[in-house]
Parts: C-alpha cells; sequence; structure tokens
C-alpha cells in the first residue's frame, strides 16, 4: 500500500496538528497585535518578516505574469489589509474567525462561476446553510456589535477564494514562488499603506508591549513560512481531500481560546449561526475534496 493511499502516519497526523494549532494560534495573535498596532502594519511586518526567508524564491521566470500579479494583490495587500483592519475593529474574535472560513464556500462558488466546475448537490446545499449560519449569528446582539467586523471578514474571504481560483486557472506556479511574490509585494504597500491611512502609526509602534511584536513574528515565521511548509510537505504527500478537511477544526481552537482568554461573549444563537456556519463549510469542502490548498496556506 502506497504512502498516498494508505492510513496517515503518525507524522501527518502530527503536521495536520501543528498547523490547526498554529493557524488558531495565529487568529488571536491577529486579534492581539491589531490591538496594539496598526493593522495595516501588522500585515506588512508579517510579509517583511516573510520575505526574509521567502526572498530567494523571487526569481524568474514570471509565466502569465498579469494573472499572476492579480494573485498576488489579492491575497496579498488587499486581502491582508481587509483582514487585519476586520480584527483590529472586532470586539470578539470568535464571529469574526468563522465567517472568514467563508472562503471555502465562495471558491466553490467562484470556480463554478469562473471555471465552469460542477456543483454538486452537496455543496449547494453547505453553501447555502454556511452563508445562513453567518447571517443568524451576525443578528445576535454580541455578533451585530461585531457586523463592520465581519462584513469586512467576508469580503476579505471572497477575495482570498478569487486568487484561490485564479491559481488553478495558473498552473505550473509553485507555491513558494506565490508566497514570496506576494511578501515582495504586500510588505512595502501595506506600510505605504499604514503611514498614508493610520494614525499615530510610530507612536504606536514604539510604544507597542513585546507581546504584540511576538504575535508579528509569530504570524510572519510560524504561521506563514512553518505551517505552510508543513501544508505543501502534506499536499505532495497525499491528496488534498485527504488531509485539508481536518483543518475546519482551526476555527475551533481560535474560539476556543477567544472565549476562555480573551473575553468572548458566546450566546446560543452565536454557537448555533457559528455551528451552522462550519456545517455548511464541512458540507463544502468534503464535496470538493480535490480542491487546491489556498494560495499561501492560511488565510488570516
Amino acid at each position: 500500500m502506497s504512502a498516498s493511499t494508505g492510513p496517515l502516519t503518525t507524522i501527518e497526523r502530527l503536521a495536520i496538528l501543528a498547523i490547526i494549532l498554529t493557524w488558531g494560534l495565529n487568529n488571536a495573535a491577529a486579534k492581539f497585535a491589531t490591538a496594539a498596532l496598526p493593522p495595516m502594519m501588522v500585515g506588512g511586518l508579517r510579509f517583511a518578516l516573510a520575505l526574509a526567508f521567502l526572498f530567494p524564491f523571487v526569481r524568474p521566470p514570471f509565466p502569465d505574469w498579469k494573472r499572476l500579479l492579480t494573485i498576488v494583490l489579492l491575497s496579498g495587500p488587499i486581502h491582508f489589509a481587509l483582514i487585519y483592519i476586520a480584527f483590529g475593529m472586532a470586539k470578539s474574535l470568535s464571529p469574526l474567525v468563522v465567517a472568514t472560513q467563508l472562503w471555502i464556500p465562495f471558491t466553490a462558488l467562484f470556480a463554478w462561476r469562473m471555471l465552469g466546475e460542477t456543483m454538486r448537490v452537496p455543496a449547494v446545499v453547505g453553501l447555502a446553510v454556511a452563508f445562513a449560519g453567518v447571517a443568524w449569528m451576525s443578528l445576535d446582539p454580541h455578533g451585530a456589535a461585531d457586523l463592520p467586523a465581519i462584513a469586512l471578514g467576508v469580503t476579505a474571504a471572497a477575495i482570498w477564494a478569487v486568487a484561490t481560483v485564479l491559481v488553478r486557472k495558473t498552473p505550473g506556479v509553485k507555491p513558494l514562488k506565490v508566497q514570496g511574490l506576494t511578501a515582495f509585494v504586500a510588505a512595502p504597500i501595506l506600510i505605504a499603506m499604514s503611514f498614508a491611512f493610520e494614525d499615530d502609526v510610530v507612536a504606536k509602534v514604539s510604544s507597542a508591549p513585546p507581546l504584540a511584536w511576538a504575535c508579528v513574528v509569530f504570524a510572519g515565521v510560524v504561521s506563514t513560512i512553518g505551517a505552510s511548509a508543513l501544508l505543501f510537505w502534506l499536499v505532495q504527500r497525499r491528496e488534498p481531500g485527504r488531509v485539508t478537511p481536518y483543518f475546519l477544526l482551526t476555527p475551533l481552537v481560535s474560539c476556543t481560546i477567544g472565549v476562555l482568554f480573551m473575553g468572548d461573549a458566546l450566546s446560543l444563537q452565536l454557537v448555533i449561526g457559528g455551528g451552522a456556519t462550519m456545517v455548511g463549510v464541512a458540507l463544502v469542502a468534503l464535496t470538493e475534496k480535490k480542491t487546491p490548498p489556498a494560495t499561501s496556506g492560511d488565510p488570516a
């Protein structure tokens, strides 16, 4: 029995667990970092750190460079500007993290429209359930307080999904090259946007506590480089559908941290709405099990 078809090995299961924990912690780290630092500066510094490791991959050739540039802009400065602003605005971590998982049904929807891929009935049902779950969650008083942040998070999820579909249309581009180019473009743009549009940037950067800087380092090195490297190693050994459904546990990690350590208040309506969203997302993910991983691993 080959490694690609047999049961997951212990080292593969540990790699999956490490990715889930890393991405779950990264959401909490983003919330803490954007409370102390300007959100777009957090994104810029994250990519500047990542670029230090990924720069060797930023070299020609650049096949279909116009589409590649579109992918890089969408998945880098545009997506991460929105998502970090959303983290900075949100009062609670949990509803926002659940809402951002809509990138999975968005990807299936855009692949159907842009690539002509078939949407099976379970995926259509899952898509409807996922969006209904976010709507129901947002009607709760606690969720409604974060409605602007949730709206930004959903928009960022849709942009990430478009970038993911464009990657499907650009075969032969290595993931680490896409990551390196994304960091190369996103770091200066996000830092420039921070100085242009955010207030008291120098003062906030100068006074940020060590834990905020640790969160930035965690996002730039552990999440962007470490978890993504593990993900690419896994999907080289296994079909994406064998491993990616496990990553639906990521919001559970983030929500647990939010409730236990960050003061998130969970009502029954939030729990039902969040649970419905994740059930819908799971239906789409399990139906579209040949979907490749996203452009840069964790979309947050």
